[in-house]
């Protein structure tokens, strides 16, 4: 039986690894937003990029989740205690802070303010239940396959699981970016929402958007996929075998 000091190295090991590919996935998408440089394009691909190679590197310590709606697939799903979540989501949503800081801190003014430090920007051309609904199917995506492929030893081999999520969310971006911005992780929104004090009424898609299509995909994946069919009993086992049936 692991001591309460073990226990809580052992969180804060994983609590670390989650801060920095929270980090990470914050300061390299929010500052392509920024560069503007490859447009859309380039936004999908740094954002996935950096979740694929954050995932392949630190997703042996931590589950490489860096995203609180995954946290909670998890924890729904029984697959993390209470206290190793709340510790996920307090370091997601540091470093997602603490990047928004830097970003704020590094890039000149003039490229923070049109991308509004990055904070998610809902289209004026759909409205809050239409942004809700598609940051919630991405997220769905995007967490159905973290379970297909970080978690289900049938699905794809893990070592390359990073890669598969990284792709997820570039697609999710080049489908849903111009619409909601494509946060699909509230710690993405969260940080630079912070920093750059902006709240708007549709602000609350990006919390309850991801969070409902994470335990939604999550629940279905683990009960449907995972739990494995139990064996319909056989015509022996029944008595259903006619008489002379098999002599």
């Amino acid at each position: 039986m692991r001591t309460l000091a073990a226990v809580q190295g052992d969180h804060l090991r994983r609590g670390i690894a989650e801060f920095i590919g929270a980090f990470t996935l914050v300061f390299i998408g929010v500052g392509a937003i920024m560069v503007g440089s490859g447009g859309l394009i380039g936004v999908a691909v740094a954002q996935g990029l950096a979740i694929a190679l954050m995932v392949t590197a630190l997703g042996h310590i931590s589950g490489g989740h860096f995203n609180p709606a995954v946290t909670l697939g998890f924890f729904v799903t029984r697959r993390i205690t209470l206290g190793l979540a709340a510790v996920y989501w307090l370091m997601q949503f540091g470093g997602a802070i603490i990047a928004s800081l830097l970003l704020w801190w590094i890039f000149p003014a003039e490229a923070i303010a049109p991308a509004r430090l990055g904070a998610p920007l809902l289209h004026p051309s759909i409205g809050s239940g239409a942004g809700f609904a598609l940051e919630a199917i991405m997220t769905f995506f995007l967490v159905i396959t973290v379970f297909a492929t970080a978690v289900d030893d049938r699905g794809a081999f893990k070592a390359v699981a990073g890669f598969g999520i990284g792709l997820v969310i570039t697609m999710d971006i080049l489908c849903g970016g111009p619409l909601t911005g494509a946060a699909m992780n509230p710690a993405r929104a969260f940080g630079p929402e912070v920093v750059y004090n902006v709240w708007e009424s549709y602000t609350w898609i990006y919390y309850v958007g991801p969070f409902a299509g994470g335990v939604i995909a999550a629940l279905l994946y683990e009960y449907l996929f995972l739990r494995r069919p139990v064996e319909a009993p056989g015509p022996e086992e029944t008595g259903l075998i006619e008489p002379g049936v098999g002599e």
